[in-house]
């Protein structure tokens, strides 16, 4: 039996996770649970798996917590920042699943590794922000390191028996559903809602990455992911558009073959392949079935419609900390966007001025990255009130 702690317990990532756990009770035990501020639903996963320790970073919501659970012996509730790192770091856990979305997830992921435990993680952001540092902590600790996300997911089985084989890497090969505009002409763009964005023709997913899909940059993100978590040149990760979503990612070598990763849209898949790894289980996600899929097709992604891949490239190819102002940036852009204050097109126009007003630091270090994500977070905001309806 494994024993993991779950970072984001009550966000979609975490939730999958716990329905992974309910199918196969002999294979984990839940010693931690951590989430932002939901109370009830962290509540009921309490009342569900008995974890020792929970936390909110919410120290209100963590203090109603604990009155809630009065009843029940030997679970200790902690509050803040410090109580999710307490939840990342604690002794029982073998294994932490990280799906704290954003720059939130970046010290907890940190500090999980720093104390030797295997991560299954989704934040591309950390990623994105923190990649050499990531990997460095990773070599230095010996843990495994397993995407959850699905682009990352596909890659990372398809290079299975490949390890140290970059050299005979033609190309990563990205997928892009291509979200819910790839047919709207780019004029119409300006007037998308983000009722329409957040309705994505193939995933059920978390707020802030269906709008990153809608405008392409989870796939920029994902670019950045790539080059550090597989030690791979950026000029061989490319992106491809499969509106069906059932190719998750592919990997082309250098004899011409090509390595493809198929599978339904469900997150459990990917979820239970991590906290399992390196078995596979039975699964209850219903089987893909090529025979009522038919056809697959595959496109190239215009960047002149979706900018945000561009910026993304722009920002991996510079380095240093641009890639954390582009991620940082995003996160309080996004918001903007769901709560009605800029339009769709305003996403892109407001990074690249972020972008281009930042001092790039070449070769941060962490308290650099922290510095720099309040940085990108406080220019973002000033440039939405300047832009704002």
């Amino acid at each position: 039996m494994k024993h993991i702690a779950i970072l984001g317990s009550t966000g979609s990532i975490g939730k999958n996770a716990l329905s992974v756990v309910k199918t196969h009770p002999a294979e984990f035990n839940v010693v931690g649970l951590a989430a932002n501020q939901d109370v009830d639903t962290l509540e009921e996963q309490i009342r569900t798996h008995r974890p020792k320790v929970a936390a909110l970073n919410e120290p209100t919501a963590a203090g109603q917590l604990r009155e809630r659970i009065s009843d029940i012996d030997g679970i200790e509730v902690l509050a803040g920042a410090e109580g999710l790192q307490a939840v990342a770091t604690m002794a029982e856990a073998e294994q932490v699943l990280e799906g704290i979305g954003g720059s939130a997830g970046l010290l907890p992921t940190l500090a999980a590794i720093n104390a030797g435990k295997d991560i299954a993680f989704v934040n591309k952001e950390v990623m994105v922000m923190c990649g050499p540092l990531v990997m460095e902590a990773v070599r230095a600790n010996g843990v495994n390191l397993i995407p959850i996300d699905g682009e990352m997911s596909a890659i990372f089985q398809c290079l299975e028996g490949q390890r140290g084989r970059q050299a005979d890497i033609h190309q990563l090969l990205i997928t892009a559903s291509g979200g819910p505009f790839l047919e709207m002409p780019k004029e119409a763009l300006r007037n998308v809602t983000p009722q329409q964005a957040l309705r994505h023709p193939n995933w059920d997913m978390g707020a802030k990455i269906t709008i990153d899909s809608a405008t392409m940059m989870n796939k920029g993100l994902e670019v950045i992911e790539a080059k550090w978590l597989f030690d791979v040149p950026l000029s061989k990760i490319n992106i491809v558009v499969h509106r069906e979503s059932i190719v998750h990612s592919m990997v082309e070598w250098t004899d011409g073959s090509t390595l493809a990763q198929l599978g339904p849209t469900d997150m459990r898949l990917m979820i239970q392949f991590a906290l399992t790894y390196p078995r596979r289980l039975s699964t209850p996600v219903p089987r893909l079935d090529l025979r009522a899929a038919r056809t697959l097709h595959f496109e190239p992604v215009d960047t002149e419609k979706f900018p945000c891949i561009s910026l993304a490239y722009t920002a991996a190819e510079v380095g240093g900390t641009l890639p954390v102002v582009l991620s940082s940036a995003d996160e309080v852009v996004v918001d903007a966007f769901l709560a009605n204050r800029i339009g769709f097109t305003d996403i892109p126009a407001i990074l690249r001025c972020v972008i281009d007003k930042h001092v790039v630091i070449p070769h941060p270090n962490l308290d650099d990255i922290l510095a720099v994500d309040t940085w990108a977070k406080s220019a973002a905001r000033a440039f939405i009130k300047k832009t704002e309806r």
